[in-house]
């Protein structure tokens, strides 16, 4: 019932002939002319070619540039010693990286970015909860400053947990660019990669 279909290379041809469009049609590239490499590229390509197939391989960083990318990530642990010893780290590893490597740079000015806004939104909650206790305690002698503690207290929490939260955050982005994905903080990446476009 069913007809067998024979390989092209059982079908004799003639030597110094062309194949015939349905051999033609059977043979499949090898892997090498499929997808170029650099090396391949370079043995037959000028200069140029050789450099636009360049970029196609560095789609992965290299591991040095994951090491450096976690390294300003993970500076946010020295905030806990001192504030702002972060921000100085990762600064350092961006001026030092960001005409070398694209990866470690923009992930080095995010962990920058990142960590100036922590610091802010900490000093800047620090003041309104001084703020939000002495209006407090002032008003408590007409009993409705013991109305506003619950929110001064509350506040005070917050404030707390922002340099937590920034703290764990920064080792996540730590933990995802040293194994070598792309990562971007919440508003702060979006807005670098917008500002970085220009």
């Amino acid at each position: 019932m069913e007809e067998e279909k024979k390989p092209a290379e059982s079908i004799p041809a003639e030597e110094g002939s062309e194949p015939a469009p349905a051999e033609a049609a059977l043979v499949e590239p090898t892997p090498a002319e499929a997808a170029p490499t650099a090396e391949t590229v370079a043995e037959v390509a000028p200069p140029e070619a050789v450099a636009a197939a360049a970029p196609l391989e560095e789609a992965r960083p290299s591991q040095n540039d994951r090491n450096l990318a976690a390294l300003a990530h993970g500076s946010t642990l020295l905030n806990l010693v001192f504030p702002g010893l972060g921000i100085l780290a990762a600064l350092l590893i961006w001026l030092s990286v960001k005409e070398r490597s694209r990866y470690a740079g923009f992930q080095s000015l995010q962990a920058v970015a990142f960590q100036v806004a922590a610091l802010l939104a900490t000093v800047l909650g620090g003041i309104l909860v001084v703020v939000g206790w002495v209006v407090s305690g002032l008003l408590a002698a007409v009993l409705v400053g013991c109305l506003l503690m619950p929110f001064a207290l509350l506040l005070t929490l917050a404030v707390i947990l922002v340099p937590i939260a920034a703290l764990v955050y920064g080792l996540f982005g730590a933990y995802e660019v040293y194994y070598g994905r792309d990562f971007r903080y919440w508003l702060v990446g979006e807005w670098l990669e917008q500002d970085q476009a220009r």
